[in-house]
């Protein structure tokens, strides 16, 4: 069956839950998993270009990228400590990428997983077409099997 799931998370309770089903399958069918968190690069578009605002834009740079990496270190740390609990090999990784479904798709081929195992918010009509979809993108654009949890 599966081999290696790939468990994508944000932090949010609903990626928590599908970290936890996600967890529950990779036991019952003997995977390993890997567990990743993409998150947005820092913005230099919303920096002004002053040399007063040079200063500034890499105080906020240092302030984003600290923050950025205790989130990061939180989820993860909750989903390894799952893991462990479960009996389940995990790995985990941080990506910075703008465009969170093609920093997934990526990982998925780069690890060789069989399984994207994720969550989704379950927006439908205009707002997720307005606000697009990660779940969404991710089940156009892979060639990857997706499970999706809500």
């Amino acid at each position: 069956m599966y081999r290696h799931i790939l468990i994508p998370t944000d932090g949010s309770e609903l990626a928590e839950h599908a970290v936890t089903n996600g967890l529950a399958l990779a036991k019952f069918v003997g995977a390993k998993v890997t567990v990743i968190i993409v998150e947005d690069p820092f913005d230099w578009l919303s920096v002004p270009e002053t040399r007063a605002a040079q200063r500034q834009s890499l105080d906020a740079l240092a302030k984003h990228n600290e923050q950025v990496k205790q989130h990061a270190e939180n989820v993860l740390g909750r989903a390894t400590d799952a893991a462990k609990e479960a009996g389940v090999p995990c790995d985990t990784m941080q990506v910075a990428n703008a465009r969170p479904y093609q920093a997934i798709i990526a990982a998925a081929s780069d690890k060789g997983c069989d399984l994207i195992a994720m969550a989704s918010h379950g927006r439908g009509g205009l707002s997720a077409i307005v606000l697009g979809s990660v779940t969404t993108k991710i089940l156009t654009h892979t060639k990857t099997p997706v499970l999706v949890y809500r």
